[in-house]
């Protein structure tokens, strides 16, 4: 292979990989916000165990019913991130596989379509887990605890 077809096949796979880049970027900046939101139910969670020797019996039942959401949240704030990482994970492969494509003489076009809708299917996964936390925190009774 000529060299400047090589590089001409390279320029040509970077301006494909903008895309999925950009997507990668999206992904990263979701999984700082589902992080953010995970601090926040673990530190809520330290705050209400902390607080439970001190409640008295209702208080204590409310912070205790809290913590039993908090705790699902939790789950699903790790499920969420977990399909997140690997939908970014899919991404990266798909990145570099498309390179590879480019410098080896064999035809991985299959292989790349098949990671893009793996990424989608994960992306959409964690976005639904995401919906569902985000539906337990409005709708979680507080305890008056602070």
């Amino acid at each position: 292979m000529p060299v400047s077809s090589a590089l001409g096949d390279i320029a040509h796979v970077i301006q494909l990989a903008i895309a999925p880049v950009f997507l990668l970027t999206a992904v990263g900046t979701f999984l700082n916000v589902l992080a953010n939101r995970l601090g926040r139910t673990v530190d809520r969670r330290r705050v209400l165990v902390a607080a439970l020797a001190r409640l008295d019996a209702a208080e204590s039942e409310s912070a205790r019913a809290e913590l039993a959401f908090n705790e699902r949240r939790t789950r699903l704030a790790y499920v969420s991130i977990s399909l997140a990482v690997f939908s970014a994970l899919l991404i990266c492969l798909l990145i570099g596989i498309a390179f590879l494509d480019a410098l080896i003489a064999a035809d991985l076009s299959q292989l790349v379509a098949i990671l893009f809708v793996l990424a989608m299917l994960a992306l959409i996964g964690s976005l639904t887990v995401f919906l569902r936390e985000i539906f337990l925190g409005v709708n979680t009774a507080r305890c008056p605890v602070r």
